[in-house]
Formats: structure tokens, C-alpha cells, sequence
């Protein structure tokens, strides 16, 4: 799923219709800290290694822990129940920024040991341009006694009190070459992980992740492989056979040039040996059994990889597998989907209403609904406004009056476009709850079947638009609409009898000052 999947909404009726300027800002939000990068970091660790590790990072996106490259070790039973611990390699530069937050005499410490070696990916070292430091992040819970002085001569005294704790720590090595510990952070900390497990093993700290559902496939397809590397390298060779012994000493295939003439001794033979690998079908059915294993494994049909099925195969057939296949997608999708909302509310939404009140004006552009929804809002204010007025000047408004100014206001207002600048009032949000919802998994449509009903129902109504307007077909119209997944409320116009022409010319006119609207200039802020 994707960043426009995620709606954040204000949780208050009264003040409901600012979830637009929330929605808004959140999509500006998340375009600033790469929250969609971070989403597609977290379905890719935990489709890989059957697990995603989340770390809150306060005002800024979640970071998605690379469990391969940051993880220095964890609790290989429960991931969230025991120490974690994070490795980093720290510039020069970056550590000094960590002065005011860490132990800045330590800090000194730590540059002047470092040296001008690094690790690659394998753990092996190897020289660095520059100097760079190891330091490693522990959270955990840990006796409260680590938090203390270490008294010179004398050992800690454990009280046999626990708490959360954060530890910085780095080393270096000295001429003796033993390692030793430099302290440049600890203190007390809250939770701020949170991890997702996908197919859960007990007591493993990772789920069964999609690399280790295909080892056997992919351990017996390169078993196949290889023999048939074999066969084929061994049939590949060209090989001759004479009865002219003589010849076979004089010549070698590697002395022979091309178009060189050899001479054969009348009676004498000299052909090349016909060697074919007779079990290479073997091996390629064997491999292909092995892929067709994978795909059921993975659930990867045809359709689902973009590859066009079969020649012959119906489409209704087609359609089918895909829509089954896409079955257990989109149970993990909505796996993946509740985990970030747990993320959304317990971390995301703190600092993202502390940003929103601050105040801010940006260009957006609005889509249709969107733009149908503010200029609803609009005309309804602006029409009350003046009926208001007028009726305070001594004026009678009629509600064909008041119906048509409505319009007139509306259209005027859409006629400014979709590109608007939206403007949050400083502290508007202060006291509004906000809350998310995803729009994926099973709430998600298919447009191809949404396109076909929707084109079924087009043409119903358009064979025979007046037979909505009997109340029996109407009621009728709203099961189907309900059974196709549709909601009725959409389709209110369509069994609600509308005006004549001639009806609608012979409504009153309001005063041209009634009639033409003050409306908001495209290039000011809508709020």
C-alpha cells in the first residue's frame, strides 16, 4: 500500500470537516520525511525475513531497522522481550554533532582512539580515507545499578531494581590489544520499538519469511543445475575417432588449423564422436516442477507476475485465479496495514499534530470529491451570510431563492480550479483528537469489477431512466447497488425526481447584487 491509502481524519463531530486540511497537510507531511520510502522498506523486510523492526525516531518518519546491516544482536526468542542492540559507524563530524546530547569529554575520548579502519559487510576490516568510529546502541531492560557512579576500588551494589535503559557505547584497542569501553551515553528510556513477525514461528525471534519458504526449491533447482552444467559441458567437447593409429600420434585437435587438409590412409577412418545429453529433458522438467512449486508457494500466478496466460484460456478463468490468488496478498497486506496504524497512533500522530499547529500555507490540489466537498461547505456559508443580511434589511427570501444563490455560489466557486492554496491557522488543531484509518486490504476496490458494475448500472438507468422513480424498481435499483458493493447514498440523484426544464425557468430571480457571489480569488488561501 501506498501513502494516499493512509486518511487521517479529526475525530470530533463538530469538527469533522477540517479532516480535509489534516489529510491535506498529512500527505505534505509524509512527502517531507519519506514516509512512503519507509513503508516500502517495512514490506520489504517483512516479505524477506518474515520480520519488521520499527524504531520511533520522535519528530521525524519511523526508521525500519536493517536487520542484516544495523542489528548487532537481539533476543533470538522474542525480539521485543530482551536487549537490543544497534551498530552504527559514526564520521568524525557526526559525532561531534552528538555533543550537548552525549558525554562530550567521552566523545573526545572516542575521536582520538578511533583510527583509520572500518568493517565491510562480511565483518572484515578494511582500510578507511578517514577516520570513523563503532558505536553501538543497547536498549534494554537493566539493573538501575548500571546507571550509577563506579566508585574507584569498589563494585556496584545491584538494590535488585530494573529499569528500560539506553546505553551509547564505543571502544578502542590499545597497545596491548585489548579492547576497552567508552561510556558516551546511558539513561532511562521508554519503548521504542515495535516489531511485526510474519507467519509466526513460537519462541523464534523472525516468522517465516519469503526467503526461507523457497530454500527447498531453490536448494534443489541448483542441485539440478549444476548436474546439468555438468552434462553440458562434457557433451559440448569435440571429439574425434580414427582407426589409423598412426595418424591419431601425428595429429592433435589443438594443432589443427581451419582448412587445413589432412590426409587419410586409403581404409582408414576419421570421424567426430556424436555425444548427446539424452537426460536434459529430464532435468529441465525437473527444475520446471521445482519453479511451479515456488509459485504455489509464493502464490504467483501468471497474471500476477504480468505474464500473459495460456493461449486459449477464458478471461472469466483468468480473472478467477487472479482475484483467488490475490487472497493471501491481501491478508498480509492487512497485516502490515494494522501494524502501521499501531504506529500512526502510538507515535506518528503526536508529532504530526505538534507540526500542524504550528501553521502553515502551501499550494495543493484537490481532487473532484474534494472539490465538491469545499464548495458545498462554501456556498452553504456564503448563501447563509447573505440571506442573513437580507433578511436584516427587511427582504423576503424564498427557498427557491435561497436554493438557487446556493448553486450559483457553488458553480462560481468550482469555476476557480483544483489547484487551491490551503491555509492551517496556527493552533487550529490544538484541541481536535486526530485519528487514522488505511484504506487498503479488504476495503480496497478492483477497479476492473468496479468499472463493470459501474458500466451495468449506467446501462439500466440509461435504457429506461423513469422506471427509478416507481418506489418498487427504486428499492429494487438499491439491493442491487448494495449486493455490487456500492453504497445507495451515491446514487441518490439518480432515483430522486428532478425538475423540469421548463420548471426550472420559471424559478424567481434574485436582484442582480443577490445573484452575483463574492467569491474567494483562486489565489487565496482556503481554510
Amino acid at each position: 500500500f501506498d501513502i494516499k491509502d493512509v486518511e487521517l481524519y479529526v475525530d470530533d463531530r463538530d469538527n469533522f470537516h477540517l479532516s480535509l486540511l489534516a489529510r491535506k497537510f498529512h500527505n505534505k507531511w509524509a512527502l517531507k520525511y519519506s514516509v512512503d520510502s519507509a513503508i516500502d522498506e517495512s514490506v520489504e523486510s517483512y516479505f524477506d525475513y518474515g520480520l519488521v523492526l520499527t524504531k520511533n525516531v520522535n519528530d521525524s518518519r519511523p526508521e525500519i531497522i536493517d536487520l542484516k546491516g544495523d542489528l548487532a544482536f537481539c533476543d533470538q526468542s522474542d525480539v521485543l522481550s530482551g536487549a537490543i542492540c544497534l551498530k552504527h559507524n559514526y564520521s568524525i563530524d557526526e559525532l561531534q554533532e552528538m555533543k550537548g546530547k552525549w558525554d562530550i569529554n567521552e566523545i573526545d575520548r572516542a575521536i582520538l582512539a578511533s583510527s583509520f579502519m572500518s568493517k565491510d559487510a562480511n565483518g572484515r576490516e578494511i582500510q578507511s580515507p578517514s577516520k570513523s568510529v563503532e558505536v553501538y546502541e543497547l536498549h534494554g531492560v537493566f539493573p538501575e545499578s548500571w546507571l550509577g557512579e563506579d566508585k574507584l576500588g569498589q563494585d556496584w551494589k545491584d538494590t535488585g531494581k530494573y529499569t528500560r535503559q539506553l546505553h551509547i557505547i564505543t571502544y578502542y584497542i590499545d597497545s596491548t590489544q585489548n579492547k576497552n569501553g567508552i561510556h558516551l551515553y546511558k539513561g532511562n528510556i521508554k519503548q521504542i520499538f515495535k516489531a511485526l513477525k510474519r507467519d509466526p514461528i513460537a519462541k523464534r525471534a523472525c516468522g517465516r519469511g519469503g526467503i526461507e519458504e523457497l530454500f527447498h526449491p531453490q536448494i534443489w533447482t541448483n542441485y539440478s543445475e549444476i548436474h546439468l552444467q555438468g552434462m553440458l559441458e562434457a557433451t559440448s567437447k569435440v571429439i574425434t575417432k580414427t582407426t589409423d593409429k598412426q595418424f591419431a600420434q601425428r595429429n592433435k585437435m589443438d594443432n589443427i588449423k581451419n582448412n587445413q587438409i589432412m590426409y587419410i590412409e586409403e581404409g582408414k577412418v576419421w570421424e567426430q564422436m556424436v555425444i548427446q545429453p539424452f537426460n536434459k529433458v529430464a532435468f529441465d522438467n525437473y527444475v520446471n516442477s521445482w519453479e511451479q512449486t515456488a509459485r504455489v508457494t509464493g502464490s504467483a500466478s501468471d497474471p500476477a507476475l504480468g505474464l500473459n496466460p495460456v493461449s486459449g484460456t477464458p478471461l472469466g478463468t483468468t480473472e478467477i485465479v487472479t482475484n483467488q490468488g490475490q487472497g493471501i496478498h491481501e491478508y498480509r497486506r492487512g497485516k502490515i496495514s494494522v501494524f502501521w496504524g499501531e504506529i500512526y497512533r502510538d507515535w506518528v500522530l503526536k508529532y504530526l499534530a505538534d507540526e500542524i499547529n504550528k501553521g502553515d500555507e502551501w499550494l495543493d490540489e484537490l481532487s473532484i470529491d474534494e472539490l465538491e466537498e469545499v464548495a458545498n461547505r462554501v456556498s452553504i456559508n456564503e448563501s447563509n451570510k447573505r440571506i442573513k443580511q437580507a433578511i436584516l434589511e427587511g427582504k423576503n427570501v424564498t427557498m427557491e431563492e435561497r436554493d438557487l444563490l446556493t448553486q450559483v455560489i457553488k458553480e462560481g466557486f468550482k469555476k476557480g480550479g483544483k489547484q487551491r492554496f490551503l491555509e492551517v491557522m496556527k493552533g487550529e488543531f490544538a484541541d481536535l483528537p486526530l485519528n487514522v484509518k488505511f484504506n487498503i486490504a479488504g476495503k480496497q476496490k478492483d477497479l476492473y469489477n468496479v468499472v463493470n458494475k459501474l458500466n451495468a448500472v449506467f446501462r439500466t438507468v440509461f435504457a429506461n431512466p423513469a422506471v427509478l422513480q416507481n418506489p418498487g424498481m427504486s428499492k429494487l435499483f438499491n439491493d442491487i447497488l448494495e449486493s455490487s458493493g456500492f453504497s445507495p447514498i451515491d446514487f441518490t440523484t439518480l432515483t430522486t425526481s428532478q425538475p423540469m426544464q421548463g420548471q426550472q425557468m420559471q424559478q424567481p430571480q434574485l436582484s442582480p447584487m443577490q445573484m452575483t457571489p463574492q467569491l474567494q480569488n483562486n489565489n487565496q488561501p482556503t481554510q
